[in-house]
């Protein structure tokens, strides 16, 4: 993955290499993939969001990590990778969906706010002395009907009825391809992402180490709190 010592000149910002590569940009998903496993799973006429939480301080408060986020009122997003470029990322999606509803005077689409993301995250692979983000994100919804959608650390974009990204993630989707239905309803789909990162989770999986959040027609984005995580482990 790494350069050669003649290479290294295309590392020192964001350039073609001869054979083709962008090395910061294979950096930013080797971040990717050493972050905690997140997974998405469009469900019928909803999608639920879960996320891994990655505890290693011993007297860290659990409640101050998060690793779903709500965007709108029918958008929530999670995300494998650096914590600092996610935070930033949110903020974005939180900016651009408020603009469009204050000129629109309407909820933006999930695939409208996805391209904006992309579209940042992409930029950041164009310019000398820019790093690219080095996190991917998942961004679940409903408009006219439940979407799920990756963005790649490098920028593109693609939807899925169910996906995973993170430390776990072939292992997770070995099981999401094995299992997963067409049509399935919140409770076995919320049981199907939980039996993926039970498999992938070399810790036990607690609430005070996971997030869950649904994004339904009628509900539209819900955080679950401690005691309903527990109540499906």
């Amino acid at each position: 993955m790494y350069p050669s010592t003649g290479q290294q000149a295309y590392d020192r910002g964001v350039m073609f290499s001869p054979d083709g590569r962008l090395y910061q940009v294979d950096y930013a998903r080797e971040a990717v993939r050493r972050g905690a496993t997140s997974i998405g799973i469009v469900a019928l006429d909803s999608v639920v969001l879960l996320a891994h939480k990655n505890l290693n301080e011993q007297l860290a408060i659990p409640n101050t990590v998060q690793k779903i986020f709500k965007i709108d009122a029918s958008i929530g997003v999670t995300y494998s990778g650096m914590v600092s470029d996610a935070l930033h990322l949110v903020d974005v999606m939180r900016s651009r969906t408020q603009s469009h509803r204050m000129i629109y005077d309407e909820t933006e689409s999930v695939e409208s706010i996805t391209r904006e993301v992309a579209s940042e995250l992409q930029l950041a692979t164009q310019y000398g002395g820019v790093r690219p983000y080095g996190v991917s994100v998942l961004i679940g919804g409903y408009d006219k009907g439940p979407k799920l959608y990756e963005i790649d650390a490098g920028g593109p974009f693609l939807g899925y009825k169910a996906d995973a990204i993170g430390a776990g993630k072939k292992i997770a989707e070995e099981i999401l391809v094995r299992d997963y239905k067409d049509g399935m309803d919140l409770e076995d789909a919320i049981a199907l992402g939980l039996a993926c990162l039970k498999k992938v989770s070399e810790k036990k999986l607690v609430e005070d180490n996971l997030d869950i959040s649904t994004i339904t027609k009628d509900e539209g984005f819900r955080m679950f709190q401690s005691d309903e995580i527990a109540k499906h482990l």
